[in-house]
């Protein structure tokens, strides 16, 4: 099947298989975790479960990481 007939086949679909399109092409980019990674990400989940409060927002970060590698 050509890129152009996938094109046109898209809005043949429903809202759950484009998703599942989406999601399955952007697997293709990025790859699975390792099983020693998939563990180390379930290790910090289940820390942050436990206490919620510990996390740092998204910008709090992005702010003290730019004032420390500023030059």
């Amino acid at each position: 099947m050509s890129f152009a007939e996938v094109l046109q086949e898209l809005p043949t679909l429903t809202v759950s298989e484009r998703q599942l399109l989406v999601r399955c092409a952007l697997d293709l980019d990025d790859p699975a975790l390792s099983p020693a990674d998939e563990a180390l990400v379930e290790k910090r989940l289940a820390v942050h479960r436990k206490n919620p409060a510990s996390a740092v927002p998204g910008e709090t970060m992005k702010a003290r990481l730019r004032s420390q590698f500023k030059k």
